[in-house]
């Protein structure tokens, strides 16, 4: 017996984000999940491959991996977002040459990255001096804060885990990353705090920050989940968002 049915949108009624996940990430998916939990909202992932270290070389490496990432994104789903969720990737790569990659094989889809997110998160907030937390090795924070700084921030404190490993990395403890944002934000002339990496577990501490400090906190995943809901036309808050997600695109 053949049966009969009718067709709807799907999930994605209000929109569709794509999120392209690093293979040693283990910590963007379960934050997003409750980043961008709306009524209406669907969130689809795909891997692409990466080192067990956050090194300029492993970075570099992914780029000729990320079309295929985004190619394997559901081919007839209308995705009005692809996000590419890796901040020091971006800053190695370069926000451009990522965008370039996910509309090789995705044209006319609008693009992010948690970098490129930040910097509308601050204009969005109107930060300009940033306390600057970050998990990793010299060489990889110097060149993301160089990119910051040409873009008109200023980093006005700043802190490191000094961490390679990405494992190490997704099991630091939420108490020490609190702590780490809440001392380097303490610096008299930090307006805001902005803590990198998509593999830091950040957005259950960001309230907890927000709150002792007196100032915005910024991580990658929460201004890359708020970038990507903006740009598909979502005003939603978020209760995990912070002050963030109370803001509109600048």
């Amino acid at each position: 017996m053949k049966l009969a049915f009718h067709s709807d949108e799907g999930f994605g009624r209000r929109a569709v984000l794509g999120l392209i996940v690093l293979q040693a990430d283990e910590t963007v998916e379960p934050e997003f999940r409750g980043l961008v939990d709306l009524e209406g909202v669907v969130l689809y992932h795909s891997r692409v491959p990466s080192g067990a270290e956050v090194t300029p070389e492993s970075l570099a490496a992914m780029r000729a991996e990320i079309p295929t990432a985004a190619r394997l994104l559901p081919p007839t789903a209308a995705l009005d977002v692809i996000g590419y969720a890796c901040t020091s990737g971006a800053t190695v790569i370069g926000e451009a040459t990522v965008a370039e990659a996910i509309r090789s094989v995705r044209p006319g889809v609008a693009t992010s990255d948690p970098l490129t997110a930040v910097k509308a998160a601050c204009r969005a907030l109107g930060i300009r001096r940033l306390g600057f937390v970050t998990p990793y090795i010299a060489e990889v924070s110097a060149a993301m804060r160089r990119n910051l700084e040409d873009t008109g921030l200023e980093i006005a404190a700043f802190g490191s885990f000094e961490e390679s490993e990405e494992a190490v990395v997704a099991r630091i403890a939420p108490a020490s990353v609190l702590d780490a944002i809440v001392k380097v934000g303490a610096a008299p002339d930090c307006e805001a705090v902005f803590a990198a990496c998509t593999n830091l577990r950040t957005a259950g501490v960001i309230a907890e920050a927000e709150a002792r400090l007196d100032k915005p906190v910024v991580t990658s995943n929460q201004a890359l989940a708020w970038h990507m809901l903006r740009l598909a036309g979502l005003p939603d808050a978020s209760p995990a968002g912070g002050s963030l997600f109370r803001c509109a695109l600048p």
